[in-house]
């Protein structure tokens, strides 16, 4: 059985007026939503507004930790409350209904001859890339959970766990790293021996709001996760002396944080396809795809060819070989882009930063005319 979860308004989990018009779209006025907290063996555990509760799986219905759902009362238990001569909600059964609409999705594909695509968590705001400095994961694995969260809709951040275990030098060697996978994302460092950091992570955890925290076993993750709710509300283990984490985490499971928030633990994950994230490669390569469209030849290699604007930045140093080779493994992984729906991605990037760059011109132009004396 999970632990005791407190009971929580709606809104406390992340329900607003989008949600209320989803589930007012269903036209059937006896549906009760609630949101998946964790799933075990086929039970899920739901929370509603009275508090938790425990509902069967439905075979059509693939549920994930962070969806909301709706449910009915079965009418075959429980009792009438007298006063209303409805089902009374404390003594029956609750029924899964359905799924309303995901807003978002963390999607893996599943190991082994029979891969399939799996929902780690729904309607999630952040990502957290749990990464510890002590720890196995490469660049080129970071760059892969980049590329997941940026398909996904989340926001992806980088949470550089037990720097106290490093030295400054080294901290700064990892983060110089880091900074090659991160296409932007924000970087923090922080340590739950000693609360470094962590006070920057408060900004992704207002109300309402939902963090899942991603990354290799071993990472940090659940000790986060302790940390942020401020009690020991999930299970943590010792590194092994191989340097992997042991799978303390074996499910996924959606916690409240106290004065607001949501955060979503989950098992670590080594095997990342990026078979289905053709736009979250595309945006976390953006600098290559936009030195592609520069190529002399619409069907460049970016191998021999004259003209390659790709090899020429490699040549200038603008561009790491390194990088380049794993832009060329990942894309290869995915599903070959329409070359119409490709230029029209990049005229819209091309469109959106000469817009940015002709506003911050213009905010220039208006300070500097602010900072001009009056004319005597």
């Amino acid at each position: 059985m999970p632990p005791a979860t407190p009971s929580l308004s709606l809104l406390d989990l992340g329900w607003d007026d989008s949600w209320a018009a989803a589930l007012a779209a269903q036209s059937d006025g006896s549906l009760t939503p609630g949101r998946v907290s964790r799933i075990d063996r086929g039970i899920s555990t739901v929370l509603i507004a009275g508090g938790p509760v425990r509902v069967a799986a439905v075979a059509d219905l693939q549920l994930a930790v962070g969806d909301w759902v709706t449910l009915t009362l079965d009418p075959t238990t429980g009792a009438l409350d007298p006063t209303t001569g409805a089902l009374d909600p404390t003594t029956g059964d609750w029924v899964l209904a359905g799924i309303l609409p995901r807003r978002c999705a963390f999607r893996r594909v599943t190991d082994g001859p029979a891969a399939r695509q799996q929902v780690v968590a729904a309607n999630i705001d952040t990502v957290f890339l749990v990464d510890a400095i002590d720890g196995q994961l490469s660049v080129r694995h970071l760059e892969r959970y980049v590329v997941l969260a940026l398909q996904s809709g989340a926001q992806p951040v980088i949470v550089v766990t037990k720097s106290d275990l490093a030295s400054p030098e080294q901290v700064s060697e990892h983060l110089a790293q880091v900074a090659q996978a991160a296409s932007g994302a924000p970087v923090h460092v922080v340590s739950a021996a000693t609360d470094q950091g962590v006070d920057a992570l408060a900004p992704y955890l207002g109300p309402g709001r939902t963090v899942a925290l991603l990354g290799l076993s071993g990472a940090g993750k659940s000790t986060l996760v302790n940390l942020l709710v401020g009690a020991q509300v999930l299970a943590t283990g010792a590194v092994r002396s191989d340097g992997k984490g042991r799978h303390t985490t074996t499910y996924r499971e959606l916690v409240a944080i106290p004065g607001g928030g949501l955060l979503i633990d989950t098992p670590g994950m080594r095997a990342l396809s990026v078979a289905t994230a053709t736009e979250g490669v595309a945006l976390v390569f953006a600098d290559i795809e936009e030195l592609e469209t520069r190529c002399r030849f619409p069907d460049c290699s970016h191998t021999t060819e004259a003209g390659c604007a790709v090899m020429e930045a490699v040549a200038t140093g603008d561009l790491s070989a390194e990088r380049l080779a794993s832009w060329r493994q990942l894309r290869s992984e995915t599903p070959p882009e329409d070359p119409a729906a490709a230029r029209v991605r990049v005229a819209v990037r091309k469109r959106d930063k000469a817009s940015a760059k002709a506003t911050r011109a213009q905010s220039r132009a208006t300070q500097r005319k602010l900072a001009l004396p009056p004319p005597t």
